[in-house]
């Protein structure tokens, strides 16, 4: 999916999208667990399955030696499914792990998760996810 880098960043920071999460899917990495997050949920989004790929920690389940069938997944997910809302719920930022708490509305409802990010190589992934409930606020 194409995207006007003056359009609102589809991770709902209130940015334009050159200025948000656009450096980091041409290639600048994340200083830090939730601005990967973000842009994951940006790529997402916006159906770039090689960014996915590249910023998942190759201990992650969905991590897998068939790269096509992988990359296939995440766009057969991306393409059926509207992103509808990012909220942040926590962030615990560390030297080499960190975690992100947070909701996604999806169409098909809301995704809350607590992900858990690596930095290897100087490179922040993401590791694993464990679903939450959602915040009763």
């Amino acid at each position: 999916m194409k995207i006007s880098p003056n359009a609102p960043c589809p991770c709902h920071s209130g940015e334009k999208y050159k200025k948000c999460c656009q450096p980091y899917h041409k290639g600048i990495l994340p200083s830090n667990a939730l601005k990967l997050m973000r842009s994951r949920y940006s790529a997402f989004a916006l159906a770039l399955a090689e960014y996915i790929m590249e910023s998942t920690h190759p201990d992650n389940s969905d991590s897998t030696k068939d790269k096509e069938s992988w990359r296939k997944s995440i766009l057969n997910f991306s393409q059926n499914t509207q992103f509808l809302g990012l909220k942040i719920r926590a962030f615990n930022d560390g030297e080499e792990e960190a975690f992100v708490t947070f909701e996604a509305t999806l169409d098909s409802g809301l995704l809350c998760e607590k992900s858990r990010f690596l930095k290897v190589n100087g490179k922040w992934l993401y590791e694993s996810g464990d679903f939450t409930s959602a915040d009763p606020r």
